[in-house]
């Protein structure tokens, strides 16, 4: 009994006293906004024919479906141009800020609300990728992923650095007037009934500005360190809990994709491979697709590898070696599907998936090589840059005598 409570208490600890996994947070949170500003540059000049008001997919049809499946897009608050053009303007900009990791709380939800808005303005728009950004674009509010590689743990290492040496700190007035906007914009859209379709969305937003107003007022009037105490062992519950249910996401996602595929007779008999080769759609290369699918015995292995592989992936974390082989090979497979199919922006959110399953080693490691080459490439552009000539160095009497 001593031994099972010392256990509950040791877990309870490990679940209150920190953000857990805060290198693989952070993986998935460059990971999805890199892949959906990716795709929002790719498609600027298409962006009318998917999501502007003018698309085929068209404004009425838009506000018939949404209003029968209750999902949330701001798109459909106005059916104006500039609207439509400001909204796709502060999409990229708030994965630009989500991926760079400024203000991540507050990038965090305006990437959700951009997610969701362009992508259940256009619901026929996307190629599976879209569902996994769609669902963890909603599961990174909750979590603290802004703890490392970010811009915010920057200025939080600066701000500790400078208590050390015993500086003032100035008080930070960018969090509490970005808030104070944005709770303006939510405060006009409530009041003017722009959230007639359900109230997931906006029960979540007016939470977290409630919260993120009293976590501000806390910090700056708090007596004693207690509250704010209180406040990091919540905001570490709901991290945890956030990053178990991606998990958990990623498995079921594995899981079920693995299990219709041993019920379909294409993949009983290992030909399912070879007839997406061969479609004109998902053929960028159609050399590289025909000389993949020349050999049977490949496409055959190929397909039962990928069964194998989706089936017994949520059954191998408790294996840390075979999971991390598992995960090599899925990595592997989404970037031949992203090449062979034309599908990159699928293959890039489903490899992020697979990212937060990846060793906490691997990725400090992965953090160290980035910041040498960082570093080495600022020194080599300190060397380019032309030193002064002797002559300019001179004084100033002998340039002027001559």
């Amino acid at each position: 009994m001593n031994r099972l409570s010392l256990t509950l208490s040791r877990g309870i600890a490990r679940v209150t006293g920190a953000a857990l996994g805060p290198y693989q947070s952070a993986v998935i949170r460059l990971g999805f906004a890199g892949t959906w500003l990716l795709f929002l540059l790719r498609e600027f000049l298409h962006r009318q024919e998917l999501y502007g008001p003018a698309g085929p997919w068209g404004w009425n049809l838009a506000k018939e479906l949404t209003a029968d499946n209750h999902a949330f897009t701001a798109l459909l608050w106005s059916d104006g141009q500039l609207w439509f053009e400001c909204f796709y303007a502060l999409s990229i900009l708030a994965s630009a800020a989500l991926l760079l990791g400024w203000r991540t709380r507050t990038a965090s939800v305006l990437f959700m609300v951009g997610v969701l808005s362009l992508q259940n303005r256009s619901v026929f728009v996307g190629d599976g990728g879209d569902n996994v950004l769609h669902l963890m674009s909603f599961y990174l509010v909750f979590t603290r992923c802004g703890q490392v590689w970010s811009l915010d743990a920057r200025r939080a290492a600066r701000a500790e650095a400078a208590r050390a040496r015993g500086e003032q700190i100035p008080a930070d007035w960018v969090g509490p007037a970005l808030w104070a906007v944005l709770a303006l914009a939510l405060v006009l859209a409530t009041v003017t009934g722009r959230f007639d379709n359900g109230w997931l969305i906006p029960a979540l937003l007016w939470t977290v500005l409630v919260v993120l107003a009293l976590w501000w007022a806390v910090c700056r009037w708090a007596k004693t360190p207690d509250p704010r105490i209180l406040l990091d062992v919540v905001a570490n519950i709901v991290h945890n809990g956030a990053l178990v249910v991606i998990m958990a996401e990623a498995c079921l996602i594995y899981a079920t994709a693995g299990w219709y595929k041993i019920q379909g007779s294409r993949w009983q008999d290992g030909t399912a491979v070879y007839y997406p080769l061969h479609l004109d759609y998902f053929s960028p290369w159609p050399g590289l697709a025909d000389l993949m699918s020349s050999s049977g015995t490949i496409m055959m292995a190929v397909a039962y590898g990928t069964v194998m592989v989706q089936v017994a992936f949520p059954f191998t974390l408790f294996n840390r070696r075979v999971k991390n082989v598992l995960l090599v090979l899925m990595m592997l497979e989404h970037a031949v599907i992203a090449v062979v199919l034309g599908l990159p922006f699928f293959s890039l959110a489903m490899i992020t998936a697979d990212a937060v399953f990846l060793p906490t080693s691997f990725l400090r490691r992965l953090g160290v090589l980035a910041a040498r080459a960082r570093e080495r490439i600022v020194r080599r552009g300190e060397r380019t840059v032309p030193a002064p000539r002797a002559a300019e160095e001179s004084t100033p009497g002998r340039v002027g005598a001559a």
